[in-house]
């Protein structure tokens, strides 16, 4: 595990387990700062510990970036995860309840976009994934 902060994001490296649990803290920490509420801070540390098991379980290795940035004209707590893995080859479908190419249950994509105001996947065969969600920080703080 490697958590680096440069430019006001912070990086936790996901190669174990044990990682995950460092990413899901890390965001929770952070959502508490922002001032989330606490069902919401269980729902943003809840999504990072889907799409961080994602990396494990797929790829191996990545990491997840957390970050307070503008989207859409709002300020939010942004949540990247980036792997060098397999890719998804069909992003629509993985988007959909119990649909798996693995061992799980085909709920954490879904999961992860049902708990954050919205989920963006940058994915293809071969090259890997990008998988950016936010959720607004409560009165713009």
């Amino acid at each position: 595990m490697v958590v680096t902060v440069a430019d006001e994001t912070m990086v936790i490296a996901v190669k174990v387990s044990g990682d995950i649990v460092i990413a899901r803290q890390a965001g929770r920490e952070l959502a508490e700062r922002l001032g989330f509420s606490l069902t919401d801070r269980t729902m943003i540390s809840t999504a990072i510990s889907e799409i961080a098991r994602n990396i494990t379980s797929y790829a191996g290795s990545g990491e997840i970036r957390l970050l307070v940035g503008d989207r859409d004209g709002k300020q939010a707590l942004v949540v990247q995860a980036e792997d060098q893995g397999p890719g998804i080859r069909d992003i629509a479908r993985a988007l959909d309840d119990g649909y798996s190419t693995g061992r799980g249950l085909g709920l954490g994509l879904p999961g992860a976009r049902r708990l954050m105001d919205r989920l963006v996947i940058d994915s293809a065969p071969g090259r890997g994934t990008l998988i950016e969600m936010w959720k607004w920080v409560p009165n713009g703080a």
